[in-house]
């Protein structure tokens, strides 16, 4: 009898799911509350979402976002159509999250694999697809009304989840690492990686119970989930969402600041009558530049919010990192910086050049009345 090697019995998969998640940006902010109005004339009815299995005091939404079910879209994989089931959600700081399901029964895990590089292959990041666009024309038509000062931007995120609610035989989590390769279903590659590259591709691991286990990527996530929480689905979404955000807000800022020292430059050329006006003009302006800013990555940063579950908080930080938020965070944070330092320096002139005009002024009138005393002299 041969010796079994590392994945040399792999289970298969009684069920599970494939999930491809699209993000996209198109307002500055959604009033919810309209949107669910709009959303009720529907057949299918808006719902808010929540966090499934964990108490309400330990990790919420900040403000939960609306969750709108769309028709099923059919789908071709390793040429076999299939349905996708459509969940919507949409975020009140402007970004509209979509999903598609697509259920797996009976496959083996080699199979399973392939059925999560198809899905890539034709709905992923780079895929000429017209899905995305047709959903997102369909939700921005029913919900145009509710969108504050709309915006689309050509940022987008995307995410691929391998989900396993059970396998053909029960499974703990730590026999689930040892039977099943993980690494070509987290990176898409067919050719073997080195032994660093799948460490790192592994690194982040979490488990709760002895029978559950997430494994998350920059752009991938490997679930095995017996209990049908979507938990874990929900943080990676909202990460994803919050990097949308800051994106945007960290490119806006990259093209605001040459357009910034363009108009000082403009105002200190204006005559000394002008200036000051032109000063406090784009003082007004970059005061209301930092704000809006400020109130939606605050909206942002405070979508999700964790108290005492420490498992979930964990898996959260991980995706917060991994996704290179705290990074995009910190350079928003120091474009703001620049602006408000701006915002002060120009307040700070016009004030100055109000100043000199005002003495001016007062030199020209007491020069007035100096020539009027002496002319009646």
């Amino acid at each position: 009898m041969g010796i079994a090697t590392p994945y040399s019995s792999p289970p298969a998969i009684a069920r599970g799911v494939v999930i491809a998640l699209r993000l996209f940006d198109v307002a500055y902010a959604i009033d919810l509350p309209k949107a669910e109005t709009l959303w009720a004339a529907q057949p299918r009815p808006a719902s808010r979402g929540r966090l499934s299995f964990i108490p309400p005091k330990a990790m919420a939404f900040g403000v939960p976002p609306v969750e709108l079910t769309l028709d099923p879209v059919a789908l071709v994989l390793e040429g076999v159509a299939v349905q996708a089931n459509v969940v919507v959600r949409v975020y009140d700081f402007g970004a509209v999250s979509f999903a598609l399901h697509v259920a797996v029964q009976d496959l083996p895990w080699d199979g399973f694999v392939r059925r999560v590089n198809a899905m890539d292959l034709l709905v992923g990041a780079g895929a000429e697809t017209d899905v995305w666009s047709k959903l997102l024309a369909k939700v921005l038509s029913l919900l145009g009304p509710a969108l504050i000062r709309p915006q689309p931007s050509a940022l987008e995120e995307d995410y691929l989840i391998g989900l396993v609610h059970t396998f053909d035989t029960p499974l703990t989590a730590a026999q689930v690492w040892e039977r099943c390769d993980l690494v070509p279903l987290l990176s898409g590659e067919t050719r073997p990686l080195s032994e660093g590259a799948r460490q790192d591709l592994l690194r982040q691991r979490f488990s709760y119970y002895v029978d559950d286990l997430a494994v998350i990527t920059w752009d991938r996530a490997f679930i095995y989930e017996p209990r049908g929480d979507s938990d874990v689905i929900d943080v990676l979404e909202v990460a994803n969402a919050q990097l949308l955000e800051l994106r945007y807000y960290d490119e806006l800022l990259d093209d605001e600041l040459p357009r910034m020292y363009e108009l000082v430059g403009r105002a200190r050329l204006a005559t000394a009558t002008l200036a000051a006006r032109k000063f406090a003009n784009l003082a007004r302006r970059l005061y209301t530049l930092v704000a809006e800013v400020t109130e939606l990555t605050e909206r942002v940063d405070n979508a999700l919010q964790v108290t005492e579950d420490v498992y979930l908080a964990r898996v959260y930080t991980a995706a917060l990192d991994l996704y290179r938020v705290p990074a995009v965070n910190a350079a928003v944070e120091r474009k703001l910086a620049i602006i408000r330092d701006t915002y002060a320096a120009l307040y700070d002139e016009s004030s100055s050049r109000r100043a000199e005009l005002m003495e001016f002024l007062i030199l020209l009138l007491i020069a007035v009345e100096i020539v009027l005393a002496l002319v009646r002299w």
